[in-house]
């Protein structure tokens, strides 16, 4: 077997492993809430930014509408959200938390710190640099350029 087609020493499955564990963590940390990883990741977007468009969340997390319109699909199912077109631009549906997607963030505030104490000794100062250098990847891998 040729070396550089070894499975661990691949970057990608590095980083699939990685992902998949960090979605696992999250798990039990987002099931009281009755939110799924990708669902908490769009509130994440919506209280940071309320009434945006669709479009606009799509960019943000790096998502088609095919894949996020049965997502806001099912947070809407659970009063969390709100969908409706435009009155501007008819083509364009704008979301709006509900008051039931305003107060889970105040359940969700804790959940970060809670995800990073299990990080240990890594600490935050490691976290922030692991996560620059992830969106530096990201950045190269989508054809841009490093700032």
């Amino acid at each position: 077997m040729k070396p550089q087609l070894q499975l661990d020493k691949q970057l990608c499955f590095a980083l699939y492993a990685a992902s998949r564990a960090m979605t696992q963590a999250y798990q039990p940390l987002l099931a009281p809430l009755g939110l799924t990883y990708p669902q908490y990741l769009a509130m994440l977007v919506l209280w940071e930014q309320d009434d945006i468009s669709v479009k606009q969340l799509g960019e943000r997390l790096h998502l088609d509408s095919g894949t996020l319109t049965p997502l806001l699909k099912r947070l809407e199912n659970a009063g969390l959200l709100q969908r409706q077109r435009s009155s501007e631009d008819e083509r364009s549906v704008v979301i709006r938390l509900t008051l039931a997607g305003k107060t889970l963030e105040e359940q969700a505030a804790a959940i970060p710190a809670t995800l990073l104490c299990r990080f240990g000794d890594v600490g935050s100062d490691h976290s922030a640099q692991l996560r620059d250098t992830l969106h530096q990847l990201t950045r190269l891998l989508q054809g841009g350029t490093l700032p």
